[in-house]
């Protein structure tokens, strides 16, 4: 494993630690709504606090952007770490255990490193550029079907921005007849690790942010899928506008996506 990975892994399984034991005492958790549908709790600054004390402890002159705190150091340094500390604030805050800590890492722009981890499961991916994409140490690919109307398909709805919605349902109108079946976890973190490892066969979402999407799209990549924008395109990392999938069923994803492209 590459050193900087390994200090990533140690960073969310810190973090997951704090989250787990917070988890037991989900009424004493002090939460702010962000804006409406968005929320933090403590719970998220804290681990958040945690990754980044652990890898600034090992890489202090990286650059940091990160859900809650934002950006540190941006400019001055070719590794940028994209955090986040709890992808699935609103499951955590419900006991729904379907929560992850994502941490990438960028240099000079392009995603190198990922780390997604999910407490609950104990489930550790990770994934390196050019090296390939793991789940707790064994290799993962992709899923292989070929029909779109075999396969399961992750999504996310629009929750805090109602501004696409009608984009959105239109979107999903048009998918759901074509598939097996359409699933809406609530964490596009693990959606894109689940296409990675093949448990979901694609995933698409719009409105996402870098720390939501970083991490989990290089293991969709190292996994032999692919990450797109709904056009098709690169550029889905700035715009949070996102499909992924095994490359057989990508193109009728993206097919199914077109008419509603703006």
């Amino acid at each position: 494993m590459h050193p900087m990975l390994t200090v990533a892994v140690k960073a969310a399984r810190r973090a997951g630690n704090h989250i787990q034991r917070a988890s037991q005492n989900l009424d004493v958790i002090r939460v702010e709504k962000k804006k409406a549908n968005d929320f933090v709790s403590d719970v998220d600054r804290q681990a958040e606090e945690i990754i980044i004390e652990t890898l600034l402890e090992a890489y202090p002159k990286h650059a940091i952007l990160a859900e809650e705190s934002g950006a540190k150091g941006v400019g001055n340094s070719d590794y940028e770490w994209i955090i986040d500390p709890l992808d699935g604030t609103t499951n955590f805050l419900h006991g729904h255990t379907q929560y992850a800590i994502s941490i990438a890492l960028a240099v000079k722009g392009q995603i190198q490193q990922a780390v997604v981890y999910d407490p609950n499961r104990n489930d550790i991916f990770t994934a390196s550029k050019g090296v390939g994409a793991f789940l707790n140490d064994r290799r993962i690919r992709v899923s292989r079907r070929i029909a779109l109307n075999e396969c399961l398909i992750a999504t996310g709805f629009p929750v805090s921005d109602m501004s696409y919605l009608d984009q959105y349902l239109a979107m999903f109108r048009d998918v759901l007849p074509k598939v097996a079946g359409v699933r809406r976890e609530g964490s596009a973190a693990l959606d894109l690790c689940n296409v990675a490892c093949g448990r979901v066969d694609g995933f698409w979402e719009l409105n996402l942010k870098p720390w939501d999407i970083a991490a989990g799209s290089l293991m969709v990549q190292e996994a032999g899928g692919i990450v797109t924008n709904p056009k098709g395109e690169d550029g889905w990392l700035d715009s949070g506008d996102i499909v992924a999938g095994n490359p057989k069923v990508l193109g009728q994803l993206l097919h199914t996506l077109a008419p509603h492209v703006k």
